[in-house]
């Protein structure tokens, strides 16, 4: 693991438990408390998502040896940023009903609240488009670094499986070179055997003649 990646993950970790503990708040509080409890929700999580999307990027940049487990991290990262969205959303979808109504009411100050929930509204719906977007990106990203990892993953198995090949033909061609050293080896020694009988014969013949020779009569 890189050190960028490493202090990606303790960014995320940071944020991710800020926004469990803030999202523990929000059923307890009440009005503009709550709004800005949720606005600051909403913008850690935007945090959290451009961390996991350099996360994504920088587990292109390691190693093989390093990206299943940075793929598998990743992965386990998002899982927990979907479940506090999940949550963050059943916390609004609670209080969609209060919002209209506040929403429907007329009193002095119609006038002016209508263009400012408009805009709040609109942002929102920017936040959540872009975190859809996000969330998309990154899921396509991840997916290809998880083929990208079944494919080394295969290249090595095929190079293994050629190295094995290659490593029984070798053990073949060792097998064959000791018969044929053994075989060239009896035959030296049969060699030497023969040569050493013929050198023992003619020694034999040659002191018969030399012994015939000194006791013939003179």
């Amino acid at each position: 693991m890189t050190t960028i990646f490493a202090s990606y993950e303790e960014q995320f970790d940071t944020i991710i438990a800020s926004v469990a503990n803030r999202l523990g708040s929000v059923h307890t509080s009440h009005g503009v408390e709550k709004k800005t409890l949720i606005s600051n929700i909403e913008r850690q999580l935007d945090e959290a998502q451009e961390l996991l999307e350099q996360m994504v990027l920088e587990v292109r940049e390691l190693p093989n040896s390093d990206r299943a487990k940075a793929t598998s991290s990743v992965k386990g990262y998002q899982t927990k940023y979907s479940k506090l969205e999940a949550e963050l959303k059943k916390h609004k979808m609670h209080d969609s009903s209060r919002m209209r109504e506040e929403l429907l009411e007329y009193d002095d100050s119609a006038l002016t609240d209508p263009r400012t929930r408009l805009l709040d509204n609109t942002e929102r719906l920017e936040r959540s488009t872009k975190r859809l977007e996000a969330g998309y990106r990154i899921a396509v990203e991840t997916e290809k670094l998880g083929q990208d990892v079944l494919d080394n993953l295969q290249r090595d198995r095929e190079t293994i499986t050629r190295t094995r090949g290659r490593l029984r033909e070798g053990d073949d061609n060792l097998g064959r070179s000791s018969r044929i050293l053994s075989s060239m080896t009896r035959r030296i020694i049969q060699n030497r055997l023969i040569s050493l009988g013929v050198m023992v014969v003619m020694l034999v013949v040659i002191i018969i003649v030399i012994y015939i020779i000194a006791t013939r009569p003179g």
